[in-house]
């Protein structure tokens, strides 16, 4: 589901796609001119066929025949070569095109606010750039030169057939007619059901994505069998648009074969009884019989190539839907500079919905001034607004309402990247990426050295554990850190922020995959991270935050009270009622 105000009509998408083939004009020229060589190569082969039968058959004579055979020989080697250089440059265009398009397409999607990937499912997104793309360089880079070459061959053969007979060239003209209107009947409904279909396919691939990324709570849970159900109903689904889309192209070649196969036969006819009578040589009609089946075939071919082209409209108005998607986070046209960041954080009358629920206020006008180099904890029920409040720190949504000011200035007048590095961010879901661990840990800082990621692994109690794998550093990591516990992953996290070296950390659950000893050092090495820095943390054990310098209990995204760990028991029933809970149970 893409934003309704980035819909375009077909033509407006094929326009911005064609944009991608305008800076290849010179290798453009290149498939055109070898397509119109092997277009004129292909027809002067019925001359050929002409002279080979009236001038070396009928005359008798070996030395012609030799002559006309040569002839026809050379024009097959000249049009492989220029078959050959066809080829080549129409297929480099389209990979080069679709190199270009999905590279522009991808820098587009990773600047784009978090808030699209909530309200589109990012697998669809996937299959977009995947199977749309792998079609449109098929059209590009095979279906469009197929129809000019067969475009060039309709109009050369119909020159030659009124050149060598125009009484039968009438007999094919007729059908002419006949071919097009099914074409611009069906045209439109081909298209129609080729976008669904493709929204289908996307349906299937994104499905078969989040089933198999969840594999083990699928199992877990004995869901095969539903899972099983729900797949093969999206599979029918994409199945009969397809089978619809399919019925209505055969139909429309059906058509188009029978009207243009009849016209050939009946001018089979017409110049098979001229040729008895005398009126035309035989080499006449087997040139003219080469360029019927070579106009009718053309014909055919077009037909049926739009179809091809059709699908690959509908592939190319998903592309740019998600080319034109509007980033509603984006760094102001003239930033205002950002003096030397202490970490002093202002949030004033601060109100924001999340776009897919807008009617739930998620944090309701909060107001909370955070010091530079102090410790705040924000705890609360589930749901109170405190990861929420990470998000709008870090400008991945905008406040409805309300400010958040950095240094005195609102954030955002920061330029974007500019106000992200000031903050260091480890989350409650560590997430990692493929490759190995020293990558993971530069993701932060990408000219660290290794003594720095070293330094900063150690720091984090991670070294050990790293040291004992089969490549230390250099371990590949499978997707998401797959192949490490909860732990491990936490522990490489907090490497990444302390190798950021930001001014602001941001810590979410930090601790909350770790045992009971490694969380300990790792306070440790967190209380080192955190002095002279400003710190928010978000935690549901408050065992963990009762040294912070102050607690921001928050429910229903208002701030309910603030203080101290000891402050806050006595005067307030929520933090009251939550450490209760907690420490009896402990």
């Amino acid at each position: 589901m893409i934003s309704a105000d980035t819909s375009m009509s077909r033509w407006q998408a094929i326009k911005m796609a064609a944009q991608f083939v305008l800076p290849y004009r010179r290798q453009v020229l290149y498939s055109l001119l070898a397509l119109g060589f092997t277009a004129m190569i292909t027809l002067s082969i019925g001359q050929g066929i002409r002279l080979l039968i009236d001038q070396g058959f009928a005359t008798q004579s070996q030395t012609l025949l030799s002559q006309y055979v040569i002839i026809f020989l050379l024009l097959v080697i000249a049009l492989a070569i220029g078959t050959f250089t066809r080829y080549y440059w129409v297929t480099w265009l389209g990979e080069r095109v679709i190199a270009d398009l999905r590279t522009k397409v991808f820098n587009h999607l990773i600047h784009l606010h978090p808030g699209f990937f909530e309200e589109n499912r990012s697998l669809e997104i996937q299959s977009r750039l995947t199977a749309d793309m792998t079609l449109l360089q098929t059209v590009i880079g095979s279906s469009i030169s197929f129809a000019l070459r067969n475009l060039i061959m309709m109009l050369g053969g119909i020159i030659w057939l009124f050149i060598t007979n125009a009484k039968l060239t009438a007999v094919v003209t007729i059908c002419v007619p006949l071919v097009v209107v099914p074409i611009l009947v069906y045209g439109r409904r081909v298209r129609q059901l080729s976008r669904q279909s493709q929204d289908k396919i996307a349906s299937v691939g994104a499905y078969v994505g989040e089933v198999l990324g969840q594999i083990k709570t699928v199992q877990a849970y004995n869901h095969q069998s539903i899972d099983q159900q729900q797949f093969h109903q999206h599979v029918e689904e994409a199945f009969i648009v397809a089978k619809q889309r399919t019925r209505q192209r055969a139909l429309l070649i059906t058509m188009v074969i029978l009207l243009v196969m009849g016209a050939v036969g009946l001018m089979l006819w017409i110049g098979g009884m001229d040729v008895i009578e005398g009126r035309i040589s035989a080499g006449e009609l087997a040139a003219f019989v080469f360029y019927s089946v070579i106009v009718g075939s053309a014909v055919a071919s077009i037909s049926e190539v739009v179809g091809e082209l059709q699908r690959a409209a509908g592939a190319a108005e998903r592309t740019m839907e998600l080319l034109q998607a509007p980033n509603r986070i984006q760094s102001p046209t003239t930033p205002q500079a950002l003096p030397s960041v202490s970490g002093n954080i202002t949030i004033e009358h601060l109100a924001f919905a999340y776009p897919s629920r807008p009617e739930v206020l998620a944090l309701n006008d909060l107001t909370l001034t955070i010091q530079a180099g102090q410790t705040l904890a924000l705890v609360g029920p589930s749901g109170a607004g405190k990861s929420t409040l990470f998000d709008l720190l870090l400008r991945f949504f905008d406040s409805q309402s309300g400010s958040i000011k950095l240094e005195g200035i609102d954030i955002r007048q920061l330029d974007l990247s500019t106000l992200r590095s000031c903050f260091a961010l480890v989350s409650q879901n560590p997430a990692l990426f493929h490759g190995s661990i020293s990558d993971n840990l530069r993701y932060a800082r990408p000219d660290a050295s290794d003594a720095e990621v070293e330094a900063a692994a150690i720091a984090a109690h991670a070294h050990d554990f790293i040291c004992a794998l089969p490549q230390g550093y250099a371990t590949l990591l499978g997707d998401a850190g797959l192949g490490l516990s909860g732990g491990q992953k936490q522990r490489l996290a907090i490497a990444r922020a302390l190798l950021a070296n930001a001014p602001i950390l941001l810590l979410d659950e930090a601790t909350s995959a770790l045992d009971a000893q490694s969380e300990y050092w790792v306070q440790q090495a967190l209380q080192e991270l955190m002095r002279g820095r400003t710190t928010l943390i978000i935690a549901h054990r408050l065992a963990t935050v009762q040294s912070a310098d102050r607690i921001a209990v928050l429910n229903h995204g208002r701030l309910d009270a603030l203080g101290t760990h000891t402050e806050l028991l006595q005067s307030s029933s929520l933090y009251a009622r939550l450490a209760a809970l907690q420490f009896q149970s402990q």
